[in-house]
């Protein structure tokens, strides 16, 4: 599904299981891929600049309404206006699947952190039970509007290449942790007898998402 064509739910996730990950006491922030803003609308409070980048032209214009600066277009259009040295945090949320070069991109943001800032990222997980399931048994990868294999989405990740993504491209990871754990009474049976049968050594398909917390090295 073309980006124009998704829904408004799409851009309006508040992400409340990413909350924790923010560090108390953060005073500048930078969401990159914001959506409509809810989720660093939550963020906001006195002496708090929340800063966005969005490509979305519509769901931009909703997040100005409610965040301190947003510039409409991609990380390579807009990250020349965006200070260096200046965030506490940098957030994408489900961003990063979307982006042709992920690499290139969180390297060029890694000088917009402080030097004790965090990057923080959610980031789905290819081998979550449900898409597990369709390839081993239905032996189908079958793209849909949203979720893990979103047509719109450019690369796909585990938790090992979640790791091997920030670690080769000079970040240390503080806090790796899966969110959005499968609750579904379809899938649920399928991802503890795998993993009976493997010796509970592949826990991490229990989850849709992996949450990560980086820092520069």
């Amino acid at each position: 599904m073309a980006e124009h064509l998704k829904n408004d739910a799409y851009y309006g996730n508040t992400r409340p299981e990413m909350l924790p990950f923010i560090p108390v006491g953060s005073q500048k922030i930078l969401e990159v891929g914001c959506g409509d803003g809810n989720f660093s609308a939550q963020l906001i409070k006195e002496g708090v600049e929340t800063w966005a980048i969005e490509p979305n032209e519509s769901s931009a214009k909703s997040a100005s309404e409610k965040l301190f600066k947003v510039l409409h277009g991609t990380i390579d259009d807009r990250l020349k206006e965006v200070p260096d040295n200046y965030f506490d945090v940098i957030i994408m949320n489900d961003v990063i699947e979307h982006l042709t070069e992920p690499w290139d991109d969180i390297q060029n943001l890694k000088s917009k952190l402080k030097d004790e800032g965090v990057f923080v990222s959610s980031i789905p997980n290819v081998r979550y039970a449900k898409n597990l399931f369709n390839l081993l048994f239905k032996r189908d990868w079958k793209y849909t509007d949203d979720r893990i294999l979103d047509i719109t989405h450019y690369r796909f990740f585990t938790k090992k290449s979640i790791r091997r993504l920030w670690e080769e491209n000079g970040y240390s990871i503080q806090k790796i942790k899966g969110v959005n754990r499968t609750k579904s009474f379809a899938f649920f049976p399928f991802a503890f007898l795998f993993n009976v049968l493997f010796l509970f050594s592949q826990l991490d398909i229990f989850y849709m998402q992996y949450a990560t917390v980086c820092k520069k090295k």
